[in-house]
């Protein structure tokens, strides 16, 4: 059959954002409102014709309003099957009306549980009984009713009941009942993941339930024969991410891109100051802490030239001026940048200078004083492995120095910058700094020795009095005559390997000093 017209339309809403340009427009071609208490209010304050629900079925609202929509009279009418003889008979017999257009958002449960203090009496009145009920009868019924859960599908269903007579076209219901149950999974998955942490199930509940919607469909994946997509999580308006970062110039983003981009992000957010990190294919070929952003990242670019060629660039502060003016020098180019923000002559440097243009990809993350996401995820075949994610700083009051010579406070100071970066360089990690700068770095290799031999041949002549760290413990003392033979000066690492003492014993005969941090930082 046809696509009924919308007569009738229930609306009852927590988020009134647009609502009355909704029902304004609902009104002026002929629609009749029903609704119940706030929204009522709201419709009528706003000049809008609206009647009560409550008077149409001849049942109050109780219980605080718990109980409002829960009527046959309501529910018989979103419901039925206009194309059934019997449906529509049976609404006749009782007095039931149609309604062909639903528009229900839910009790924010989630921004309620966020809030520190509230109590699980505040949180359990949060959870919504009614809407979403009203919500899954008008998706069931897709065929005959509109379902209208966000702010986002007004203009949609304006548009479609303009250009048809009044009704909304089917593949319009269809999405926007796909869009229903959606609505409704993510928030019941909200409720019991709250119960779940109620009843003691802790960090890693029995199920495991995390809601994540897409953000942008991306041109493919790793590699141009795989699809890809990047999808939002339940916290990203919560933590610094790229996924929410403003893009003000270039290309769309690739999958490789997000990834080497979250990383430039992850290294420079450890830093309190200003700093920069390059990034090639998911680890560091260049880092660096200065006084200034344009330093740093002078710095960061002079760690491995060759491999910074078009590279990420991930910065922790505004990019200034002075910044873009050392990125506009000849020779070097990135493929993108991220930043707290870009000030706007530095933004039209980087976007007029002739090699870069409209190539180079500006993000703008905003606020990255925010707290870094407590948990990550890493799917395997058949499964999801998850952890707390490795962003706490390890306590330095457990930090040994475990050899005779004591690292003076200039190697203390580049061995804490050269912790912190191991743990982003994939394993067998070994970083060599040298006054806050990331000289060389070895990373993914199976043996700790060839990774050492890595960072020594990036490091190359600058490397006497660099210090050294490495993500986990020195299986043999043969990575120390390395590290002698080539100037290295000091040295951080974890520790518990059956062979510290000959890795203490072979630093003490170099006159070597060595850092025992008892923290692992392997990275997969």
């Amino acid at each position: 059959m046809d696509s009924p017209k919308i007569k009738r339309a229930i609306i009852s809403v927590s988020d009134k954002t647009d609502l009355d340009v909704f029902a304004k427009g609902l009104a002026e071609m002929g629609v009749e409102i029903y609704s119940t208490g706030g929204t009522r209010t709201f419709l009528e304050a706003n000049g809008i014709p609206c009647k009560d629900i409550s008077a149409y079925t001849g049942f109050p609202e109780m219980m605080d309003g718990r109980l409002k929509t829960l009527h046959p009279y309501v529910f018989g009418g979103i419901l039925c099957r206009h194309d059934r003889e019997d449906d529509m008979a049976g609404l006749q017999e009782h007095g039931i009306l149609t309604f062909e257009l639903v528009c229900v958002n839910l009790y924010p449960f989630e921004a309620t549980i966020a809030k520190p203090d509230v109590t699980a009496a505040q949180a359990i009145e949060k959870i919504d009984i009614g809407g979403p009920s009203l919500v899954r009868a008008a998706a069931k019924n897709h065929l005959f009713t509109s379902i209208v859960t966000s702010k986002d599908q007004f203009q949609a269903v304006l548009d479609s009941m303009k250009e048809n007579g009044g009704a909304t076209t089917f593949e319009l219901r269809r999405q926007l009942a796909a869009d229903a149950f959606n609505h409704t999974a993510k928030y019941d998955r909200a409720i019991a993941n709250w119960f779940s942490k109620e009843v003691g199930e802790g960090d890693f509940p029995q199920t495991l339930g995390v809601t994540f919607e897409r953000s942008a469909t991306l041109r493919y994946g790793e590699n141009p024969h795989q699809k890809a997509a990047v999808y939002a999580g339940p916290n990203v308006d919560q933590v610094p991410n790229i996924i929410r970062a403003k893009q003000l110039n270039g290309k769309e983003l690739s999958y490789n891109n997000l990834m080497d981009l979250d990383a430039a992000l992850g290294i420079v957010l450890r830093s309190k100051n200003p700093a920069c990190s390059v990034i090639k294919h998911n680890n560091p070929c260049g880092a660096a802490e200065a006084a200034t952003l344009s330093e740093a990242c002078e710095r960061a670019m002079a760690g491995d030239p060759l491999s910074a060629f078009g590279s990420i660039l991930g910065m922790n502060r505004v990019c200034d001026e002075a910044t873009a003016k050392v990125l506009c020098e000849p020779g070097l180019f990135v493929e993108a940048i991220v930043a707290e923000d870009f000030e706007p002559k530095a933004l039209e440097l980087l976007t007029t200078v002739p090699k870069w243009r409209n190539n180079v990809r500006l993000m703008a993350a905003g606020d990255l004083s925010r707290a870094q996401s407590e948990w990550t995820w890493r799917c395997i075949e058949g499964g999801l492995l998850v952890q707390n994610a490795d962003v706490q700083d390890d306590p330095e009051d457990e930090w040994k120095v475990v050899t005779e010579k004591q690292p003076t406070a200039k190697q203390v100071e580049d061995l804490r910058f050269a912790w912190n970066l191991c743990r982003f360089v994939k394993s067998n990690a070994i970083v060599l700094c040298k006054d806050g700068m990331l000289l060389g770095a070895g990373a993914g290799q199976m043996s700790r020795v060839d990774s050492v031999k890595i960072s020594i041949e990036k490091a190359g002549d600058r490397i006497d009095g660099a210090v050294l760290a490495s993500d986990a413990f020195f299986p043999f003392a043969d990575s120390i005559d390395l590290a002698h033979e080539n100037g290295i000066t000091a040295l951080i690492q974890p520790g518990g390997s059956k062979r510290d003492q000959e890795v203490i014993d072979a630093c003490n005969k170099y006159g070597i000093a060595m850092i025992f941090t008892g923290y692992r930082h392997f990275r997969h």
